[in-house]
């Protein structure tokens, strides 16, 4: 009974959202162009592809799920300055709330260019610029309204009225970033970075209200570098802010090399972050062929456990980097 309260809660509430938040990933450091534009075209190779799927609170039906998918590879490489990187990059991004009363589609295309700051290209600093089309669409057949609820169930006529003009919005979003990123040797790589999401505040109402879409600001940071000849440490962290609510994830995973001669090495992975006031998430995955593989599970510990059962999302994310043979990049960002 509870969680069926929980859920018809949900319901309820989810479509009037004044100042919502983005989907968000427990797996930020594996989808790039969500996190900061500044990490298009930012990798150790010639082609990234990248995809995510997270189910938020599991316990409630999937009433949250979201899946990305991009591409980013680098342009006119011949043509510009050694060590400097011209990126290139498609997003495309659903997310579904309420289990489909209420999905937002986003497509957006990217670009970063990365200047080298030293003669052998370890220390770079990019700029980002992402524009994004957002589409919001409001299933009015799976909303039930309080003056529905009769003896017999929601039988009832809610008087909410909507149309046709108000259950679809349609939007253009502007975003920008920031990345730092520096090595001492081939072997490892630190950064820091800041991203504005939403800049121009585009405008979104299901029922003609002058409600804006909220500026996100995200401050991230990590670096990998090895502790032994087999082990190597990966540690990230963000910080986001938006509409007066915060979120701040932080940990590291240790990375178990099972081919360290080859050009594209295959590792084993295991670590953890933590969701601060939030939830724990331990982390695996897998790399071979150019192939990462990595598997998350939230452990809500925050005041929601009763209710979510103390699990809060279970999350995939997929990146392939193309290495051809005999390719040599500079260390970049990885978590």
């Amino acid at each position: 009974m509870k969680k069926s309260a929980a859920i018809l809660s949900l319901l309820l509430i989810i479509p009037f959202f004044s100042k919502a938040q983005d989907p968000h990933f427990s797996q930020f450091f594996a989808s790039p162009l969500t996190l900061n534009p500044a990490f298009t075209g930012k990798f150790d190779g010639t082609v990234r592809i990248a995809g995510n799927y997270r189910n938020q609170w599991p316990a409630f039906d999937n009433v949250y799920t979201t899946s990305t998918l991009s591409v980013d590879f680098d342009i006119l490489k011949n043509k510009l300055a050694d060590y400097d990187t011209w990126g290139v990059g498609i997003l495309a991004l659903t997310d579904k709330a309420g289990g489909g009363v209420l999905t937002n589609n986003y497509l957006g295309l990217s670009t970063s260019y990365s200047k080298s700051l030293d003669e052998d290209g370890f220390k770079q600093i990019a700029l980002g610029f992402q524009g994004t089309y957002g589409q919001k669409t409001l299933d009015r057949n799976k909303l039930f309204f309080e003056d529905q609820l009769t003896p017999y169930g929601f039988t009832g006529v809610t008087q909410e009225t909507f149309n046709n003009d108000n259950l679809n919005i349609n939007y253009l979003d502007v975003n920008a970033g920031l990345l730092f990123s520096a090595s001492t040797d081939e072997t490892n790589n630190f950064y820091v970075g800041a991203s504005m999401y939403h800049i121009n505040k585009p405008k979104e109402s299901f029922k003609g209200a002058e409600w804006n879409i909220a500026t996100r600001t995200t401050i991230g940071a990590g670096g990998y570098f090895p502790v032994s000849d087999i082990l190597t440490f990966h540690t990230s962290g963000i910080y986001q802010y938006q509409a007066k609510s915060s979120e701040t994830v932080i940990g590291g995973a240790l990375a178990a090399s099972l081919d360290n001669v080859s050009e594209n090495p295959s590792n084993v992975y295991g670590g953890l972050w933590y969701r601060l006031n939030d939830a724990i998430i331990p982390y695996i995955g897998l790399e071979f062929s150019g192939l990462r593989i990595g598997a998350t599970y939230d452990i809500n510990v925050s005041s929601l456990k009763a209710g979510s059962e103390s699990r809060g999302g279970m999350e995939i994310s997929l990146i392939y980097v193309k290495k051809p043979a005999g390719f040599k990049g500079i260390p970049c960002p990885k978590f």
